[in-house]
């Protein structure tokens, strides 16, 4: 190098001036002759070039030109770009002000001069200089500027170059500068809403094409209101030619808008507006914000209905505005001659309701639901059924009464049923009043050989006949259930007929059971036959012993209680021991001749145990679903014909009578010693209240 620079000052020495071009990226620049003293009048100029994306960084190792003021004699000047980057003399040790010393000279660029000039004489002897260059990168990033951007968000340095990127939601420009959106295709459907240049306040993006669309149903018309903060780079002589806002609403076009300048409010008549936003790669201004409403026709001023409300409720309605009729507590929306508890009507395109507003219809409950063997009294002498009227229940006197027995009235309540405070919507039932006769007893007679009974002293008793003779009795319970005695319903051992013999239950068919009957053949104005539409034995009913010796009859129809057909209650508590109980029947009499009518007796009950020893010598048992009636010396006694017939206990505190038993066998009739059995009832009772539904 020193042979190359040595050779080129030895050729500038006959020409005096020349020129080195220098390419490599780092490389040393020597004075002519150096160290040796260099030659007057010479001129020299090392031309430096390196790669693009580096600059050239200079620094002196020695440095001894003639010192001069301003550097007017010797000198090397430093450039690039058209620029003196500096020009230096003297030594470093004296002239401090114009030698480099450890000074880096840096240029702006890939190029950059060295000039060597000295004059016609030196006063002294000067070594010139040693100098160094070397090609730096370029920090393009650490260099830009608020006001010269190279990149609009994210610039990155590597060796020879940097690039830009973008911050999320936005893309980077084919310049591989500047940031833009994608902002083509906003759509905006509501009746009112804000649109704003993206990043508002800070500035909006560069280089893009922003398209934003209102879309509402036509009869619809959009209002703009510009905010006052606004700004759009502009240009003072031509209008808008850097970035601009458009709106076509219709056929109506408003722009190019740009400035300082907000538009303010503009009415666009239309129902589809569309907003064009153009920017291009430059400028910091920060956009634009506005807000829209959209108003359609208006619809006339509504009125609520009578006993009704409208929600809301205003001075004005335009198009799209819907209202809520309803109605007051008790009352129904009528349209159509359909009851709805609302209905909702709409402000159409053309300034016109989609429905007329419905009436209020006061809340009928209808016709309470009937009630068997009952009545049902209204409050008002109209019997209306509409909200807030009024009602009662109450039976059928005095062969019914009310279960639960309840003194509140019913109330048309506001959703359309009638309602109690005791049951709610639930309604009682009227059951037939059990043990409680018409007919008051005077002097009881004895079945056997004794006297006839007052005509419906009990009204519970049944007849069972066939071919209008009886054969056996029983007792009403409930509105529709006969007891009786289980051997009644069986067919004889010793009949001739080998069918019926096979046959352990008689026909429905074959026998009618009588109530409100008294005489025995003849036919009584009073009485009610019936056929049987369920015949049911005791699952436990013995018929060699009578153990369970209880059955019970469904009638295939309901009879009418009256003062002569009555049911019998059943029994709570257990019978005491002496406790008087009465009997009553149509049984043969010691003459073997049927009596004319009822009879009935009054006979104590007997201890379980003194009546098995009476019969324990005729090898039978009592057992314990028995009760035994009747005196010690006789004379009172059930007879042939009175199975299954009633044997009740009166409760004087209830002053009802209760179905203690059901004639079942004996030995004889009313002899001594001889007492009458009974199925107990009160053992029974389960089974009967299942199979009957009877609960009383």
């Amino acid at each position: 190098m020193r042979y190359l620079l040595f050779f080129c000052a030895c050729a500038l020495l006959s020409s005096g001036v020349g020129a080195v071009e220098l390419s490599d990226t780092y490389g040393t620049i020597q004075s002519p002759r150096f160290p040796d003293s260099y030659p007057s009048d010479t001129e020299v100029t090392w031309n430096m070039t390196v790669p693009v994306g580096f600059r050239i960084k200079l620094y002196f190792l020695h440095f001894d030109l003639e010192p001069s003021y301003l550097c007017e004699y010797d000198y090397a000047k430093v450039e690039a770009e058209g620029l003196v980057l500096g020009t230096f003399c003297g030594k470093e040790s004296t002239d401090t002000e114009q030698a480099p010393g450890q000074q880096e000279i840096l240029s702006p660029g890939p190029t950059m001069s060295l000039t060597f000039h000295s004059d016609f004489s030196n006063e002294e002897r000067f070594t010139g200089f040693d100098a160094h260059y070397t090609a730096v990168d370029v920090d393009e990033c650490m260099e830009q500027s608020d006001e010269d951007l190279i990149c609009d968000h994210h610039c990155h340095n590597y060796i020879s170059g940097f690039y830009c990127s973008c911050r999320f939601g936005y893309l980077l420009h084919t310049d591989n500068r500047t940031c833009k959106v994608e902002c083509s295709d906003n759509l905006y459907t509501l009746r009112s809403g804000t649109i704003s240049s993206s990043d508002f306040p800070n500035p909006y993006p560069k280089s893009s094409d922003c398209l934003y669309r209102i879309e509402l149903e036509e009869g619809f018309s959009v209002t703009i209101i510009f905010d006052d903060s606004f700004d759009i780079e502009d240009h003072p002589e031509v209008t808008c030619p850097y970035d601009f806002l458009k709106i076509k609403a219709g056929r109506k076009e408003y722009g190019p808008i740009c400035g300082e300048k907000s538009p303010g409010r503009i009415e666009t008549g239309s129902n589809s507006v569309q907003i064009l936003f153009h920017s291009d790669n430059s400028g910091e201004n920060r956009g634009w914000k506005l807000s829209y409403v959209a108003a359609g026709n208006s619809c006339p001023v509504l009125q609520p209905p009578a006993n009704g409300n409208i929600e809301p409720l205003q001075s004005a309605y335009t198009f799209k505005d819907q209202a809520l009729i309803t109605c007051n507590v008790g009352y129904h929306v009528l349209k159509d001659n359909l009851e709805m508890d609302a209905f909702q009507i709409e402000c159409q395109k053309d300034g016109t309701w989609s429905n007329v507003v419905p009436t209020c219809k006061i809340v009928d409950c209808k016709a309470p639901r009937p009630l068997e063997n009952g009545h049902v009294t209204f409050s008002t002498t109209n019997n209306r059924t509409t909200y807030q009227s009024s009602l009662q229940y109450s039976c059928q006197q005095p062969f019914y009464e009310m279960v639960p027995n309840i003194t509140s009235a019913y109330t048309c309540e506001a959703n359309g049923v009638w309602k109690n405070s005791e049951l709610g919507t639930k309604i009682p039932t009227c059951q037939p009043v059990c043990g409680s006769p018409r007919f008051t007893r005077s002097a009881l007679a004895r079945i056997a050989g004794g006297s006839y009974a007052k005509k419906g002293i009990s009204p519970w008793i049944a007849m069972l006949a066939q071919d209008g003779r009886p054969f056996c009795g029983g007792s009403l319970i409930g509105r529709q259930w006969v007891v009786t005695a289980a051997h009644c319903l069986h067919h004889p051992l010793d009949i001739d007929d080998p069918v019926l013999r096979n046959t352990d239950i008689k026909s429905s068919l074959s026998f009618t059971i009588i109530l409100g009957k008294h005489r025995t053949l003849r036919k009584d104005d009073t009485e009610q036959s019936f056929q049987a539409k369920t015949i049911l034995l005791h699952p436990r009913y013995n018929s060699s012993t009578y153990q369970f010796d209880i059955a019970l009859l469904e009638l295939a129809d309901k009879p009418v209680l009256n003062d002569y057909v009555m049911p019998v209650c059943l029994p709570t508590d257990p019978v005491e021991n002496g406790e008087l109980a009465v009997v009553s029947g149509w049984g043969k009499q010691f003459l073997s001749r049927s009596p004319d009518a009822l009879l009935e007796i009054e006979i104590p009950v007997v201890d379980k145990e003194v009546c098995q020893q009476t019969y324990a010598s005729m090898g039978r048992k009592i057992t314990e679903d028995m009760l035994c009636a009747g005196e010690k010396q006789g004379g009172k006694d059930a007879c042939s014909g009175d199975s299954g017939g009633p044997m009740v206990t009166l409760n004087r505190s209830q002053k009802r009578w209760f179905l203690a038993g059901s004639v079942s066998w004996g030995v004889g009739c009313g002899e001594q010693d001889r007492y009458g059995v009974y199925a107990d009832v009160l053992k029974n009772l389960d089974w009967i209240k299942e199979k009957s539904g009877v609960k009383y």
